[in-house]
């Protein structure tokens, strides 16, 4: 039975959201548990659906795609049984392109495409920033789409491209796409992996006994066992089958990697490794940064769980100031725990969280939060903490300002409801209601990821357009709808 998910509820939408995790398995015994395993490790990635397609020498290809977690869909043996074979990919995912926050079943990845020389799957982590225009020019020549994601333009691509076979043929494709993406698909005999030359979102390399393994983190390795053996590099496209390996090829122009730097700070969970760093290590750092640029006299450190704690335990230490949990996350808050109504709404964040009262009443509080997206979440845990006798509420925020859309795959407000779009510090911490209100600094960030220098304006290494408001791809398709880009100079 798949579990139809009710939307968010409105305390639910106050961060931002990775859109998509993707996970692929070759050379394994039943496949499906494998990506079933890696996509319940990505489960923070996306959270309103995920789907598995599996190919077996006896059956052909084989897909479930269902609403709701993995651990609901894809843990009964009637479902699993349906999904033969050793070769397979999965995927998880939020709706950012199509159908926002109503993810239709038509949109669950991985999309499947009959070819010519047989059929092929593909899964995508990402944005394509030009695929408003991909699919006028698509439909123009006569394709058929049957969902409203941007992803399944690659398939059509795939169809109109003469290469002579279908890694080919995605390479052509993929050289017709804007923007981010990591991409794991499949064959009859094949695993796929690629990313984009930027090399915005991530993808990494799996070793499983004979077999071979890809997932966006290494997190979804280390559940099913697998050994970590590197990173799939920015415009590279890795074709694995059993007789040979991995093969690896550079089909793009090669370009500077600008991989997104809000995977450090929130996206990832604080057990992968990026970039050769331990997220969790890097987190622990921003605090330690963020203690040194925004330094108060307080009483207590306390996280917004679960997020803010890497980063609160950071503080903490570079301080001098104690840790302390002064907020309670209710780990059994499921979206879909009660039908919400006025009464419940009104009850808002506190069920998902609490204050340790006897921790805070009459303490100098540090609240350490990742981010501030609307600045709604962030004024209902100041009242809470208040409400049980805190003398005083500092936020320290363990990223930038966000003050610019997301356009390479991450769920973001429109430009004029990010808080820190409209309104300076000083008109922040006077809104959020708090005595003071301190964001790490852009360099401060680059110097937490070990660049020691802080960021080079002139070649920044990572994406970091949703604090600095610089696009390493331009935005196609809302330039068209009239968004406009940050002026230079």
């Amino acid at each position: 039975m798949s579990h139809q998910m009710p939307p968010a509820h409105p305390f639910d939408d106050d961060k931002l959201r990775e859109e998509c995790g993707v996970f692929g398995a070759i050379g394994v015994s039943d496949a499906a548990n494998f990506i079933a395993l890696g996509l319940h490790a990505l489960q923070h990635r996306g959270q309103e659906a995920g789907g598995i397609v599996t190919y077996d020498a006896d059956s052909g290809f084989n897909s479930a795609r269902r609403m709701g977690y993995v651990r609901d869909n894809f843990t009964s043996h009637e479902v699993m049984q349906t999904l033969p074979g050793s070769l397979g990919i999965g995927h998880v995912r939020y709706s950012t392109a199509g159908s926002k926050g109503q993810t239709a079943i038509r949109d669950v990845q991985p999309f499947f495409g009959e070819f010519a020389m047989g059929g092929a799957a593909i899964a995508h982590n990402g944005n394509i920033t030009n695929a408003d225009a991909l699919r006028r020019e698509l439909i123009e020549r006569g394709s058929i789409f049957q969902s409203s994601s941007d992803s399944e333009c690659i398939i059509h691509l795939m169809a109109r491209s003469m290469g002579r076979n279908i890694p080919d043929r995605m390479e052509e494709a993929l050289r017709k796409v804007e923007g981010a993406f990591s991409v794991v698909a499949m064959t009859r005999t094949k695993l796929i992996g690629v990313r984009d030359p930027l090399g915005v979102r991530p993808l990494v390399l799996g070793k499983l006994g004979d077999g071979w393994a890809l997932a966006s983190e290494t997190c979804a390795l280390d559940i099913i066992g697998a050994e970590f053996v590197r990173e799939i590099e920015p415009g590279e496209m890795v074709v694995i089958n059993a007789e040979k390996g991995v093969q690896s090829h550079f089909p793009f122009r090669p370009q500077k990697s600008r991989f997104c730097i809000f995977e450090h700070v929130y996206f990832s969970r604080p057990d992968s490794i990026l970039g050769g760093r331990s997220v969790y290590e890097t987190r622990e750092n921003i605090g330690r940064e963020l203690a040194k640029e925004a330094p108060v006299e307080a009483d207590v450190v306390c996280p917004v769980p679960d997020s803010g704690t890497p980063a609160a335990i950071g503080y903490s230490l570079q301080s001098g100031i104690p840790y302390a949990m002064g907020i309670i996350r209710n780990q059994y808050m499921g979206r879909t725990f009660i039908e919400p109504t006025e009464q419940i709404r009104n009850m808002g964040v506190r069920l998902k969280l609490n204050v340790n009262r006897a921790l805070i009443r009459g303490k100098r509080v540090i609240l350490v939060d990742d981010s501030v997206v609307r600045g709604t979440t962030s004024r209902k845990i100041k009242e809470m903490i208040l409400d049980a006798g805190a003398a005083e509420v500092h936020f320290r925020i363990a990223s930038p300002p966000t003050a610019w859309p997301c356009f390479y795959g991450v769920d973001t407000p429109q430009r004029e409801k990010l808080l820190a779009a409209t309104m300076s510090e000083e008109e922040m911490t006077k809104h959020l209601g708090v005595n003071s209100l301190k964001f790490i600094s852009l360099d401060g960030l680059y110097r937490a990821v070990g660049e020691a220098g802080g960021r080079d304006p002139k070649a920044p290494r990572y994406c970091d357009a949703c604090f600095s408001g610089e696009y390493p791809v331009a935005p196609s398709d809302m330039i068209e709808k009239g968004f406009e880009l940050k002026a230079v100079g």
